[in-house]
């Protein structure tokens, strides 16, 4: 076919998000292929795909084998060639090398050859980006003259910053901006995405076409929920969060300016739906993408368990989930009783096996060397660690990925067993409160998530809810025997964690000065064990991992 004319006073534009996998090059240009051919049946004449797209977003130190970026830019050049059946050109994202450096870098494909490459200029280097340690900045770019008409491509945080990316491109002459992102889901996120999209329509006059990456990856989540703005700051279009999509847009130049009037707007999800649905999805991926058939986790009859086994059936299926009750001597008959009939609502597979004898032999082989000493945390801890060998040994007989279900109330202050309830492959609750964790579970029991393969009503019985929580280690234990009300833990550890408040100003709203101080000594005495911890879904603004880096060894107290 031949090249379509020049184009000058209507677009259609394709936006893509999907869900590309970090590594597998032939597999992201497989789906931009699959995304290319829809988007011209539907008359598009360009396809916008997402940051990073050919490798998978982040890459990480993939990026550092040369090898690795000689595979994604032949599957650049080979993809290019495609382009010459005069269907839709593609602006899509790939890492590359050249003499001077390697370029989180994005190809504009049109005509059967790469008709321009622009590289990201402002590089992330905070929270989960450390881009700087791997790429090279590139130089201010101008902009793409795509069929007559001229593309600002700025890539990702090249809005964010300050750098003046966006003000460079509408100075030289760009008529339009598409912005190729990988930017991962935490709550709220969307209103700041629509205020730094906002800030550069309003300063330049010029719309914006904001398309991200879906899905998980490790421990991030990238929702989707792609969208635009026209120069007079509508909203031209909204695409849907936590879905694949491809949507097409017309775009008409009027009174010299550029509108899209058929975007249509897809509703959001709350807060709650969002925060779900990224679990979800992170766990999803994380568990399809490296290959695992199924999951066990074990099932004490307390609230996160029965979250995280309400999410994993949710995500794979009642058939790829397997719940084990655990018991001991201080299991109580409630604890029995609400995991059979959690397991039993998600219609999973669901086994009793007795940790009484594993935990009896621990201890006699033990009895000499803790001869004269006292029972207390070491042997509650023993029941934990019997718990884990088993849920592991059930993973190694049959290849199930153990899932760990301790919240972040409990890996900011320890109040976990390392080698026990800390055994695991990924935890889809570990970036979550303890009152986001009943918050969710009560949203779960009245609401059916959109994809979800579980049954629908209520999944958590309610006991599990209205109880107290307890580790059920010693008899008539609860959880605040340890630690303050979980309501009163949660501020706290938010105060300290997201927002990085001083011991003063935490007192000044209203808490305990002893009470802050104890908190605080142990979020410092227990990063060693979120060292070890499992990856989970990242739903704050500061997980643990990525986002917040303390050294194991600290001394360190704020004696304000």
């Amino acid at each position: 076919m031949t090249q379509a004319p020049d184009i000058t006073d209507t677009i259609r534009i394709a936006i893509g998000q999907f869900n590309p996998t970090v590594g597998d090059i032939k597999g992201n240009i497989a789906k931009a292929r699959d995304a290319r051919a829809d988007a011209a049946r539907q008359g598009a004449d360009l396809l916008l795909l997402t940051e990073l797209f050919v490798s998978g977003y982040p890459p990480e130190d993939l990026v550092l084998k040369p090898a690795f970026l000689h595979a994604c830019r032949a599957a650049i050049d080979a993809f290019a060639a495609e382009t010459a059946d005069g269907g839709p050109g593609v602006v899509i994202g790939f890492p590359r090398q050249d003499e001077t450096g390697r370029y989180n870098s994005v190809a504009v494909l049109d005509g059967g050859r790469v008709i321009a490459i622009r590289d990201k200029v402002d590089l992330p280097n905070y929270g989960e980006f450390d881009e700087k340690r791997v790429f090279h900045a590139g130089a201010m770019p101008g902009p793409v003259n795509f069929r007559g008409v001229r593309l600002g491509i700025p890539v990702c945080e090249d809005i964010w910053g300050e750098l003046g990316v966006c003000e460079t491109l509408a100075e030289s002459g760009a008529e339009i901006f598409l912005v190729p992102n990988g930017s991962p889901y935490y709550r709220n996120k969307m209103d700041v995405r629509y205020q730094v999209a906002l800030k550069h329509v309003i300063e330049h006059g010029l719309p914006i076409v904001y398309a991200n990456q879906l899905g998980g990856q490790d421990e991030l989540v990238f929702d989707g929920a792609s969208f635009a703005f026209n120069p007079d700051k509508s909203q031209a279009f909204q695409m849907s969060q936590f879905e694949e999509a491809l949507s097409v847009t017309t775009w008409k130049r009027e009174a010299g300016s550029w509108y899209c009037r058929d975007g249509g707007v897809t509703h959001l999800p709350d807060i709650q739906e969002a925060d779900y649905r990224a679990c979800m999805l992170g766990f999803r991926d994380y568990v399809n993408k490296n290959g695992f058939r199924n999951v066990v986790l074990g099932l004490s009859g307390g609230i996160d368990s029965a979250l995280c086994a309400a999410l994993a059936v949710d995500a794979l299926g009642e058939e790829r989930v397997r719940c084990v009750m655990l018991p001991y001597r201080y299991t109580s008959s409630d604890s029995l009783k609400d995991a059979e009939a959690c397991a039993r609502a998600l219609g999973c597979r669901y086994e009793v096996v007795p940790i009484e004898e594993p935990v009896a032999g621990f201890l006699s082989a033990l009895s000499d060397v803790f001869e004269g000493t006292e029972e207390g945390i070491t042997e509650e801890n023993l029941q934990s660690r019997a718990r884990g060998t088993i849920l592991m040994a059930i993973s190694n007989k049959f290849g199930s990925m153990v899932v760990t279900t301790g919240n972040k109330s409990e890996m900011s202050v320890g109040y976990c067993t390392l080698y026990g309830d800390m055994n695991g492959g990924f935890n889809p609750i570990k970036d979550l409160y303890k009152m986001q964790v009943y918050g969710l579970s009560a949203w779960r029991n009245t609401h059916m998530p959109p994809g979800a393969l579980g049954p629908a009503g209520e999944v958590i019985p309610q006991n599990i809810l209205d109880k107290a929580p307890s580790a059920e280690l010693r008899p008539n234990q609860t959880d605040q025997d340890s630690l303050p009300p979980y309501p009163v833990l949660d501020d706290i550890l938010e105060c300290l964690v997201e927002s990085e408040m001083s011991v003063e100003e935490i007192v000044a709203r209203g808490h305990d000065t002893a009470t802050v101080h104890r908190v605080e000594h142990l979020l410092y005495l227990a990063e060693y064990k979120r060292r070890q911890s499992a990856p989970g879904v990242k739903i704050t603004r500061k997980n643990f991992g990525r986002d917040r880096r303390y050294p194991i060894t600290n001394r360190f107290r704020d004696r304000g």
